[in-house]
């Protein structure tokens, strides 16, 4: 037993492992999450911060539950700081805000009693009013893989705990996006339940009538573990429903937006390509796939912070906000004090309603036995950026998410490739909250889709020359042009037919950046390409010009210095050289 054995990555099934094989104890995955929490201190994910004098009563907890019988048994989670944890302050990032409640929230209650070990008090955009991760007088949140990028928000510190290691899942909060967001930018899977199946008792509203609390995991069987828990209407919560689980199946229709969509931000045309990928992957895929107008899910989304459905924040939020001058985040409080306009009356409000019921009877209408698919995120900033122009960015953020929760839908975020190094990429699932469990199944057949390996061609397995179908009978998917780092030579040797040889060299030599195409395939059709490949080619490691490495095609040095073998680096890649009458000899 020891602390160094507890994983970096914690997930339900790698811990209950652990506690069977007598690897290590709760006491010691406390001990890490603890020693991890210090040593990012600087990214500003707790608000209550992990310690053992907090957690200890749980631990102590758990002597008195069977560990066969508690499914959560020894789990850490986090816990956004406006879910209330009995005897730990509730702040909502708001210091003049903060009380000690002396309930558990309703989901708390029952983790804990599932065997779930609250850990800490996560960190969030102030009132849960942003989907930005910055809006904190606790600090930005840093996002999990690049510090300089935001982590997302509203549910920031819950989000970047799992991914850092800290809890195997954390409690978000959604209204518009805030526990699905995070979980794009992070690399997480962020489960968004129909409105009421989780009861929200115990919660800081930010639009009492649509929040749901959340879920983020690294994985899809840690999201339904914990919702098999705490699904399930609460009589004492006016707003939970009995929303049960119907048997998970693949939906008959996989719906896309027919318009192009816009992207927003530094990273605009690297998003825009991984969308690309996405929807080459789906349609590949061999689902049935229609394309469908989304431009009603954008009109209703509008409606919650441009019409006065606004006001419902304004309603629960202006007592505090008027008795405490200068106490609020300055653009939350701008948001806030938005629902509180002069044309925002009860006939517009009534106005707004009424075309929203509409726009919810077409929509169910257009997802009846179906997932509709869209980016989770319009982008992504530096912190500095959004600082810059919080509001604009915040609204670019959440164009595709916001319209969720106003239409009665339930949402899955999951992982989807990355758009660049280190930069997650990633799609939500739409689906009726009668049709929720379907989520999970089309997540995890399109999540098998990209357990795919990348390989790097260099020659007649590129698009339009003779070897292409060997590519696509295999089922790879072409993914994007693409080129080595500056340290390789190309060679044409003298095989029938010709073929490239593409050799690395030393990095003080005569290297050069080759053009490749980066496609990629399933594990079991990769081992059949590998297999197939003739000598003197193999499949080694190739380095790209942005420092990633992937699988690509390599050739042994003594064939580039056989007889006849031509050099074509100059050319800088195959498709350049085969049209170059100086290498047509």
């Amino acid at each position: 037993m020891t602390i160094e054995a507890v994983p970096f990555e914690l997930t339900i099934d790698a811990l209950q492992q652990g506690y069977r094989r007598n690897y290590f104890t709760p006491e010691e995955v406390i001990g890490a999450i603890i020693r991890r929490c210090e040593r990012d201190k600087a990214m500003n994910i707790w608000i209550t911060p992990p310690s053992m004098e907090l957690i200890a009563p749980y631990i102590e907890k758990l002597k008195q539950l069977d560990p066969a019988t508690s499914p959560l048994w020894g789990v850490p989670f986090a816990v956004k700081d406006n879910i209330d944890a009995a005897g730990w302050p509730t702040t909502a990032a708001c210091k003049a805000f903060a009380y000690t409640p002396v309930e558990h929230a309703a989901v708390v209650e029952r983790l804990i009693a599932a065997g779930a070990i609250p850990v800490g008090k996560a960190n969030l955009d102030q009132f849960a009013t942003g989907l930005v991760g910055t809006r904190s007088p606790y600090g930005d949140t840093h996002n999990a893989l690049r510090p300089e990028l935001i982590s997302g928000g509203s549910s920031s510190g819950s989000a970047v705990s799992v991914a850092r290691g800290q809890a195997a899942f954390a409690l978000g909060t959604d209204t518009a996006g805030s526990g699905r967001v995070p979980a794009a930018l992070n690399r997480l899977v962020g489960y968004k339940p129909a409105v009421g199946a989780w009861p929200s008792r115990g919660v800081v509203p930010a639009c009492r009538s649509i929040d749901c609390v959340t879920v983020f995991t690294r994985n899809l069987a840690d999201a339904e573990a914990v919702d098999a828990v705490v699904r399930g209407k609460l009589a004492s919560d006016p707003y939970s429903a009995d929303r049960p689980l119907t048997r998970s199946a693949q939906p008959k229709t996989w719906l896309l937006p027919q318009e192009p969509l816009a992207f927003y931000g530094p990273y605009a045309a690297d998003y825009e390509q991984a969308w690309q990928r996405a929807k080459q992957a789906i349609t590949q895929s061999g689902v049935a796939v229609q394309q469908v107008d989304v431009s009603l899910l954008q009109e209703a989304a509008a409606l919650l912070y441009e019409g006065p459905l606004v006001a419902e924040r304004w309603s629960d939020l202006s007592e505090f906000v008027e008795g405490h001058p200068g106490e609020t985040f300055p653009v939350t409080e701008k948001i806030l004090r938005s629902g509180a306009r002069q044309d925002f009356d009860a006939a517009s409000l009534f106005r707004a309603q009424h075309r929203l019921q509409e726009i919810k009877a077409l929509t169910r209408r257009i997802l009846q036995d179906a997932v509709l698919v869209l980016p989770t995120c319009g982008g992504t900033w530096t912190s500095e950026q959004v600082n810059a122009d919080p509001i604009v960015t915040n609204s670019q953020m959440g164009l595709y998410t916001n319209h969720c929760n106003l239409l009665d839908l339930s949402a899955i975020a999951i992982p989807a490739g990355d758009a660049a190094q280190q930069l997650p990429f990633g799609i939500t699932l739409f689906s009726l909250p009668e049709e929720e469990a379907n989520l999970t199944a089309a997540a995890a057949r399109f999540m098998q889709q990209q357990e795919r390996i990348t390989v790097a061609v260099c020659g007649l397995h590129m698009r339009g020359f003779a070897l292409e179908p060997q590519m696509t009978g295999l089922g790879a998917v072409f993914m994007k042009e693409a080129a080595t780092a500056a340290k390789y030579e190309l060679y044409k040797l003298p095989t029938t037919p010709v073929k490239p040889g593409l050799v690395r060299v030393e990095e003080d030599s005569s290297g050069a950046s080759i053009a490749v195409e980066l496609w990629s395939m399933s594990p079991a059709s990769f081992g059949l390409f590998t297999a197939a490949i003739p000598s003197p080619l193999g499949i080694g490691k190739v380095e790209l010009s942005d420092g990633s490495v992937v699988s690509g095609f390599l050739c042994e040095a003594y064939a580039a210095e056989a007889a006849g073998a031509v050099n074509v680096t100059a050319a800088g890649g195959w498709r350049a050289a085969m049209s170059d009458k100086a290498y047509q000899m």
